[in-house]
């Protein structure tokens, strides 16, 4: 997907806000000074992932199972991608597993 320089200066917009709450917060400010009362100095590094999904003008047609799978528990079919993506399983992550497995033919489990 190709960003246009308007949604990049938006992107750009939204990581200084970030980093203007974190400087102007008050609680972190506390910690850390209480951290260098503590003899310490703080070296404070964060890592804002932003992620963009491009929003289709016509609404996709949802089958029942999809929206029936959705509806029934409590991650949405992005929810589990994320969660698989950091390694993380969970009863939903391992069901999409092993459809995504059988719609490409391939074997779910990993080979010892």
């Amino acid at each position: 997907m190709a960003l246009n320089q308007q949604v990049k200066d938006l992107i750009q917009k939204l990581g200084e806000a970030i980093h203007e709450s974190v400087s102007e917060s008050d609680q972190i400010s506390g910690v850390v000074r209480e951290i260098r009362e503590q003899g310490f100095d703080v070296l404070l590094m964060l890592e804002a992932t932003i992620g963009l999904n491009e929003v289709e003008d016509e609404p996709e047609t949802i089958d029942a199972e999809t929206d029936a799978d959705d509806a029934s528990g409590p991650f949405t079919r992005n929810d589990l991608t994320f969660l698989k993506s950091l390694r993380i399983s969970t009863e939903e992550t391992e069901r999409i597993s092993s459809e995504s497995a059988e719609s490409t033919g391939e074997d779910a489990a990993p080979a010892a």
